[in-house]
């Protein structure tokens, strides 16, 4: 007997197929067959689904960016036509920029009435298009299997990113018989470029010949799963090594050779140390300009090596004398291999002044104020300080993002989730509900209080699921990265930055969700114990001083060692 299903039921076979466990999604007219054929495969014998509901269709997609980058996963995320799609576009370019896997599948109009400006119709293949990997229009239904299996192929290899599948409403109900796909190759997509040796040996001998050695390590170490690969190349030649925003947990904070955080409000000493390093080993990362600064003179008295899998990355923004292309899990044990066992000590003691500067002027009055306000760094201090080893780090974006991803700990891969190259704001709350659903690690999200209230409504998610995130809302009712700028560079004329909010207990309690406020630095240990002790969600709002800055700081298009440790 035929196995005859219609195409939303294919759909769901194939994405079982893929090992797929949750789908984040909001259901809509035009994805309505879909989500008649998930209704059986969320509950009963069937059960292979966990389906959250979420409040807004970015919400989803950030939910799905959460939970792949935590889990290591692909994450997906379910949506309808018109609005519906177009409010993941967000969530789309964000883990385009971030190099997150996740695949988006949206419902559409049935293809005898594209182009004739049907109710919620929109040409999502052509939107998508320059912010995806890949996306694609299911137009029949004998195609789902085969569309999934490479979309979920292309979303997780070579450098990661997010597909779109557009589904149109006659491809969800025409009937097939069932056929599984396996897709592995795709013609013109080199997932993993074949390592080239002769390039292995020239960073080898650079590395070897190397007095002052640096390493950056980005998220690619992360993405590449050579977390271990990484300790052992730096170990053996004793190289210093910073990490990026995005790449924080993929050393541990507590490594001898780790130097702190790179950028433009990173660690002093590593970033004035790029303009002193003889060999800098970009490990990858894309030389972004929140780290490279002004690139005419970044870094110029260095060799630079390059590892990166993205081809079009090498040579895109710094000029590279050795380029390792190549997955980094591939490439970094076998320039490794070559290496001479090395002593970096006078070089890596030469960071400790800078260290220690940067820990007088700038760390010890923002974790341990004497007096005054909270500030956001020792709010930061405390909970890192009583989190689980472990826990997992979300952050929205601004100065909550800037002083989380300073003062928390990663002892452990996979430890951080962040919005890197686009700087979403409303990002946190919903990446923070994907990573509940990833991992049973304790997961606390800082925000702002804008941020907070850009994807407030994700409440609801939260109060539904009992995801147990919890939320740090650090309150200086103020857009607060904007309004430092603004006292910086644009002559303390803060336009439109001051925020007036709303009652955040009031909101708690209408969705059910435990709150305490602290004012009082005397209060602040006791309330991160009680969060973290208080099954479930929780959210606990501190009352931060209006002109808290973030320092160091590297003034826009200004050189690295131009760095600032006061204003």
């Amino acid at each position: 007997m035929r196995d005859r299903i219609t195409g939303s039921k294919a759909l769901m076979r194939a994405l079982q197929a893929e090992g797929v466990k949750t789908i984040f999604g909001y259901p809509g007219g035009s994805i309505m067959p879909v989500y008649d054929a998930l209704f059986d495969y969320t509950r009963g014998e069937k059960k292979c689904f966990d389906h959250i509901l979420v409040r807004h269709e970015q919400g989803a997609t950030h939910a799905a960016e959460g939970y792949a980058r935590v889990s290591g996963e692909v994450g997906v995320a379910l949506v309808t036509s018109g609005p519906g799609v177009t409010n993941t576009l967000t969530g789309i370019a964000d883990a385009m920029l971030d190099s997150t896997p996740i695949v988006v599948i949206a419902g559409q109009v049935a293809i005898n009435a594209l182009g004739t400006d049907a109710f919620q119709e929109v040409d999502l293949v052509g939107v998508a298009q320059p912010i995806s990997k890949w996306s694609y229009q299911i137009r029949h239904a004998e195609d789902v299997a085969w569309a999934v299996s490479r979309a979920f192929y292309i979303a997780r290899t070579g450098r990661p990113g997010p597909v779109v599948l557009d589904f149109p409403r006659n491809a969800q109900v025409e009937e097939i018989d069932w056929e599984p796909a396996k897709v592995d190759f795709v013609r013109s997509y080199v997932a993993y470029p074949k390592l080239n040796m002769e390039a292995v040996r020239e960073a080898a001998d650079l590395i070897n010949n190397a007095k002052r050695p640096l390493a950056l390590v980005g998220q690619g170490v992360e993405l590449g799963h050579a977390q271990e690969e990484l300790k052992t190349f730096l170990e053996k030649a004793d190289i210093p090594a910073g990490r990026t925003m995005l790449g924080l947990s993929a050393l541990p904070s507590d490594h001898p050779l780790n130097v702190g955080m790179l950028g433009m409000h990173g660690n002093y000493a590593v970033n004035l140390k790029e303009q002193e390093c003889d060999v800098l080993i970009a490990i990858g990362m894309r030389f972004s300009d929140r780290v490279t600064g002004n690139t005419k003179t970044y870094a110029k008295q260095a060799k630079i090596i390059h590892l990166d899998i993205d081809r079009s990355e090498i040579d895109k923004n710094v000029k590279t004398d050795v380029a390792v292309v190549a997955d980094c899990k591939e490439s970094l044990p076998a320039i490794t291999a070559l290496l001479n066992k090395n002593k970096h000590t006078e070089w890596r003691n030469s960071f400790r002044e800078l260290d220690e500067k940067e820990r007088t002027k700038v760390i010890e009055p923002a974790i341990h104020p004497k007096e005054g306000p909270l500030l956001m760094g020792e709010v930061v201090n405390a909970v890192a300080e009583k989190a689980p080893k472990g826990t997992v780090l979300v952050t929205d974006v601004g100065q909550n993002q800037l002083f989380a991803t300073r003062y928390f700990k990663y002892p452990q891969k996979r430890s951080i989730c962040t919005s890197g190259g686009l700087g979403t704001m409303g990002y946190g709350m919903p990446a923070a509900i994907g990573a509940t659903f990833a991992t049973d690690r304790t997961v606390v999200c800082f925000m702002g209080d804008g941020g907070f209230q850009m994807n407030i409504q994700e409440l609801g998610t939260i109060m539904e699921q009992q995801a147990p995130v919890k939320m740090i809302v650090m309150n200086n009712n103020y857009l607060g990265n904007v309004r430092q700028w603004q006292d910086m560079f644009w002559r303390r004329r803060k336009s439109f930055t001051k925020m007036l909010n709303p009652c955040y207990e009031l909101i708690a309690k209408g969705y059910g969700i435990a709150y305490e406020a602290v004012t009082d630095r005397a209060n602040l240990a006791a309330a991160v114990e009680k969060m973290l002790a208080t099954k479930g969600p929780y959210i606990l709002e501190c009352a931060i001083k209006e002109d808290d800055d973030v320092l160091p700081m590297t003034p826009p298009g200004m050189n690295v060692n131009d760095m600032m440790l006061e204003i």
